[in-house]
């Protein structure tokens, strides 16, 4: 079973499940904290969608609870406190701002295990996973150079980090791999995970330059996918099928499966093999596919999408192998060599056909 609290009320919840009888064997204790209020798409329903999993795995072997709402701050370090102090045996962090917080606890709660998605410090009872959502970008990358009439693709990107870096050249390299011919791909750096007027605003800016795709990478609302909507070109996405923001528009999306490794992490905790690792998932994880193929796209068309897909899970493809060109005109990554996950993850420039420049 599982239940929604939001942070505010979490003390009074957490009470009154914990004053009723306990037996010998009782099921494991799993919380979820994410960081702003559960939408029917994107970040936040993602991580807590991977609660499904788990259920459907585990059944009455655990108990799920769900915490929003739990910014960074003060709040969060609270909200986790509590959820330990009342027994919490696997603590699973929404967001890149919990990570100090569930440090400092995972170190003074050694029997307690967590699980921290887009971290990069590890402890033997603190694991991290990243979900390889560049994947996913390269293949709706596909689709977008398929689709425009243009030439011209835009970006409503988050903030200019490795991980940000690497799902926009993913997503430009698909493109141009099926569609030589494009302009400079335009991008709007948000410097925000939620700004919903602004994701907005940046997206008509894009379409009046004459962008007929946009990406939301990132978006912390369906705001930009509603607006290409409603000008009538293509949106494309990361995280969550949004053709229900976007029925007739709805392009691609790269849906994430949090649960998949939400499962594998309990398992161990249940087995006692739990590791203070970093997983970086993906398509052959089952913890990102392509989905929301819009019906405008030919049967050949979605066919050499899926068909890259399937070699990127047999691992007969990489995005990140050479030569790749950067936008300034050198080479990124040489003839022959595929980034491995470090570079992967240390990313810090744009590829050839980006027309954007990274701040030193």
């Amino acid at each position: 079973m599982y239940q929604i609290v939001r942070a505010p009320l979490l003390g009074a919840v957490l009470s009154m499940c914990w004053s009723g009888t306990l037996f010998a064997q009782e099921p494991l204790d799993v919380a979820i904290v994410a960081p702003n209020a559960i939408g029917d798409v994107g970040w936040d329903h993602e991580v807590v969608r991977g609660k499904e999993v788990l259920e459907e795995r585990f059944a009455d072997k655990i108990n799920v609870t769900v915490v929003d709402s739990v910014g960074e701050g003060p709040n969060a370090a609270r909200a986790m406190n509590r959820l330990v102090a009342n027994g919490t045996d696997v603590l699973i962090l929404g967001s890149f701002g919990h990570m100090s917080d569930g440090m400092a606890l995972a170190k003074k709660s050694p029997d307690l295990k967590v699980l921290h998605i887009g971290g990069y410090q590890n402890l033997p009872n603190f694991a991290t996973f990243t979900v390889r959502h560049y994947q996913a970008s390269y293949l709706c990358g596909m689709a977008a150079g398929y689709a425009t009439k243009n030439q011209q693709l835009g970006v409503v990107a988050a903030f200019p980090l490795p991980e940000v870096l690497g799902i926009l050249n993913a997503y430009v390299l698909g493109a141009r791999s099926v569609n030589p011919d494009l302009k400079p791909v335009k991008v709007v750096w948000l410097n925000s995970w939620y700004d919903p007027p602004r994701d907005r605003s940046s997206a008509e800016s894009l379409i009046s330059q004459g962008a007929d795709v946009v990406y939301s990478l990132f978006p912390g609302t369906p705001s930009a996918l509603a607006t290409a909507e409603e000008k009538g070109v293509y949106a494309v996405t990361t995280l969550s099928d949004n053709s229900a923001h976007a029925p007739n528009k709805h392009l691609c999306a790269g849906q994430a499966n949090f649960g998949v490794v939400y499962a594998n992490v309990v398992q161990s905790v249940i087995d006692g093999t739990f590791e203070g690792k970093d997983t970086f998932a993906g398509v052959a994880e089952g913890a990102i596919e392509v989905a929301g193929l819009s019906k405008d796209l030919t049967d050949e068309q979605r066919a050499a999408i899926l068909a890259k897909q399937d070699a990127m899970r047999d691992g007969s493809f990489d995005p990140f192998t050479g030569p790749v060109m950067n936008n300034a005109g050198s080479e990124a990554i040489a003839s022959g060599k595929t980034l491995n996950t470090s570079e992967i993850k240390s990313m810090d420039f744009l590829v050839q056909g980006i027309d954007s420049r990274l701040q030193n």
